[in-house]
C-alpha cells in the first residue's frame, strides 16, 4: 500500500515538473552590458518563428537602441500602484499568468517590488510565472547574487541591497554569460551607451574601475561555468558514479562570521548540487535567558539567510559543540563540515572542550572532509 502511495506521488510529481515552464537567465558582471538588448533580439526571433511571445517588463533605462528594439514587440501593460502618495509602475504578474504566453520577457530579476504587491521579489513573481507554466527569459548582474555578496562589497565597496537566492540559479534550465572586456565595457560607459552624461563620471570613478570589471568579470564566468558543469553532472553522468555530498555549516552567534560561513557553504552546495545544513549549537551560556536581544536578532536574520540559499535548520542545545557536531555528521550523513577562521568563536569554543581530539578523529575516521572558511 505504502508502494503504490509513494509510486503515485512520484508520478504526480513528474506531471507538475513537466507542466512548469522553462528558465532562461541572461548574467553579466555589470551594467551595460547588453542584457536587456540580447533578451529583445530574441524576443523578436521567437516572434518571426510564430512564437507567442510577449514583453512582462523590460528596463531599457532610456538607452536608444534599446528602446528602439522594443518596437513591434507585444508589450503586457504595467500594474499602476499608489504608493506614499505617488502612481508607480510595476509588472502585472496577474495579467501575464491570465494571457498565458509561450514566452514572457521579465527585466530586472533582482527588483524589490512595490509595497502592495503579491511578492515582495521580482523573481518570486518568475517562480510563479513558471509554476502556471509559462517559459521566463531574464536577466539579472552577478553582483546581485545572495552568496557572492561579501565578495563583491570587498571588490566593489558598494552594499548591493537587491539580491536573489541562488536557487533561483540552480532552477534555471540556461543560464547565458553576456561576456565583455573591461576596455569595450569602459567605451560603451564614455559613448553615453549604459548612463546619461552627469553620471558618467562618477560611474568611472566607482564601479566602472578597470579592475573592479576584471574581478566581476572573473565572477560572471565562473558563475555560469558551475552551472554547465552541475548540468552536466547530474543529466549526463550515471548518479552511481558520483559521490552524494552533503554540507554542514556550523555557526555561532556572531553575526559577521556566521554570515560568510553560510554565504560559503551555500556556493560549495551550489556547485556540487548538494543537500546543505546549517548547525547552531546552543550553550548554556547562549540559552533563551542569557543570550542578549541583538545576538538573537542576528540568529534569526541569519536562520533566513541561510533558509533562503536553501538550508536546512539545526538549532540543538548542548555544553560541549564539538560532540553536537560529530553526532549531527553521522547523524546527517555529512561529507563536508564547514567552520570559520580560527580566530572565530566557534573554533575557541571547539578547541576549548576536550572532545576536540575525538572530532578530528571521527572526521578522519568517517571519510569528512573539514573545511576552514577564510
Amino acid at each position: 500500500m505504502e508502494e503504490t502511495r509513494k509510486s503515485a506521488e512520484d508520478f504526480l510529481n513528474l506531471i507538475k515538473k513537466s507542466r512548469k515552464g522553462k528558465l532562461k537567465v541572461y548574467i553579466g558582471m555589470s551594467a551595460g552590458v547588453g542584457k536587456t538588448y540580447r533578451m529583445l533580439q530574441e524576443a523578436h526571433t521567437l516572434l518571426k518563428n510564430g512564437i507567442d511571445v510577449k514583453i512582462g517588463f523590460v528596463e531599457t533605462h532610456n538607452r536608444e537602441e534599446t528602446e528602439a528594439f522594443l518596437a513591434g514587440l507585444p508589450i503586457i501593460p504595467l500594474r499602476k500602484l499608489f504608493y506614499k502618495g505617488k502612481e508607480l509602475e510595476e509588472m502585472d504578474l496577474q495579467a501575464i499568468i491570465n494571457l498565458r504566453p509561450e514566452v514572457v520577457i521579465v527585466d530586472e530579476l533582482a527588483h524589490t517590488n512595490i509595497d502592495g504587491s503579491k511578492n515582495e521579489k521580482r523573481w518570486q513573481d518568475v517562480l510563479d510565472i513558471i509554476d502556471a507554466g509559462i517559459n521566463v527569459i531574464t536577466a539579472v548582474n552577478i553582483q546581485h547574487i545572495e552568496s557572492l555578496h561579501t565578495e563583491i562589497k570587498e571588490i566593489t565597496g558598494i552594499e548591493v541591497r537587491e539580491r536573489i537566492p541562488d536557487k533561483v540559479l540552480a532552477l534555471a534550465d540556461e543560464v547565458v554569460n553576456l561576456d565583455l572586456t573591461a576596455d569595450e565595457l569602459i567605451r560603451r560607459l564614455k559613448d553615453g551607451k549604459i548612463y546619461k552624461e552627469d553620471k558618467i563620471e562618477t560611474a568611472l570613478k566607482n564601479f566602472f574601475q578597470s579592475e573592479h570589471i576584471l574581478q566581476l568579470r572573473e565572477l560572471a564566468l565562473k558563475e555560469v561555468a558551475s552551472q554547465v558543469e552541475r548540468k552536466v553532472e547530474t543529466e549526463i553522468t550515471k548518479p552511481n558514479v558520483l559521490r552524494h555530498e552533503r554540507f554542514l555549516a556550523c555557526i555561532s552567534s556572531n553575526e559577521k562570521t556566521a554570515k560568510t560561513v553560510i554565504r560559503k557553504t551555500a556556493r560549495l552546495a551550489n556547485y556540487y548540487h548538494s543537500k546543505w545544513y546549517v548547525l547552531y549549537v546552543q550553550t548554556p551560556k547562549e540559552s533563551a535567558e542569557r543570550i542578549p536581544l541583538d545576538k538573537q536578532r542576528h540568529l534569526i536574520n541569519n536562520f533566513k539567510l541561510a533558509m533562503e540559499l536553501g538550508a536546512e535548520i539545526i538549532k540543538i542545545e548542548s555544553s560541549t559543540v564539538a560532540k553536537a557536531i560529530t553526532e549531527q555528521a553521522e547523524h546527517r550523513k555529512i561529507t563536508t563540515i564547514c567552520l570559520g577562521k580560527p580566530h572565530f568563536n566557534l573554533w575557541k569554543i571547539i578547541i576549548a572542550t576536550n572532545v576536540f581530539n575525538e572530532l578530528l578523529k571521527k572526521l578522519s575516521s568517517s571519510n569528512v572532509d573539514l573545511v576552514i572558511l577564510s
